[in-house]
């Protein structure tokens, strides 16, 4: 069982916004408020992740704070309701020079077709990173669902929910931090962009 945290146990924490570019240099306080916290399964131990929002100097919600919109819609008539939400995040595997992992260099893997939910070294590339991100997904207790090798050579998704709404965009939010920083142990670079290629 995944130990669970109470994100008001988190203090808040401040940052400087003009090295993020979410502020500019002669006002650049901002603050971050614990959201959610989930065991960190790299470190293990007692060690976590927290997921924060991002506020100016009032505490109110930082321009670039797109979780607020939806926290101030989930009032308790909505949460009655308990609705349920899932994302699919797909995304694709580069090498560190750009070049997406698996393919020829320089070159253009076979036509589409028998990469989709593929098995063997012919038609996969990049399970390894793949699953080592499902896993810390699941010792992280995030709701990972479901995992799959995309159409094309190097591109992968995986699915979050079914959770509520704030859960779900704060375990994708953290699941795409785990891909990025398992990727460095891997020498492989993921992005999100619907179309790298």
């Amino acid at each position: 069982p995944v130990t669970t945290f109470n994100p008001k146990d988190f203090p808040y924490w401040s940052f400087d916004g003009s090295s993020t570019g979410q502020a500019e240099g002669r006002k650049s306080d901002c603050i971050l408020r614990p959201v959610s916290v989930v065991p960190d399964p790299i470190r293990g131990g007692d060690n976590v992740l927290v997921m924060c929002d991002v506020l100016d100097p009032t505490e109110e919600p930082h321009e670039t704070n797109t979780r607020a919109p939806l926290a101030a819609l989930m009032n308790d008539a909505v949460r009655a309701e308990a609705p349920l939400f899932g994302f699919e995040q797909e995304y694709t595997m580069l090498n560190k020079g750009g070049g997406v992992h698996g393919w020829p260099m320089g070159a253009y893997p076979a036509p589409q077709g028998p990469f989709y939910c593929a098995v063997g070294s012919e038609s996969v590339y990049g399970r390894p990173l793949a699953e080592a991100h499902m896993d810390a997904c699941v010792k992280a207790g995030l709701i990972i669902s479901g995992i799959n090798a995309e159409v094309m050579p190097g591109q992968w998704e995986y699915q979050i929910g079914p959770t509520g709404a704030l859960e779900t965009g704060d375990q994708v939010m953290i699941s795409r931090w785990l891909l990025h920083r398992l990727g460095e142990e891997f020498g492989i670079v993921s992005t999100f962009a619907p179309k790298p290629v």
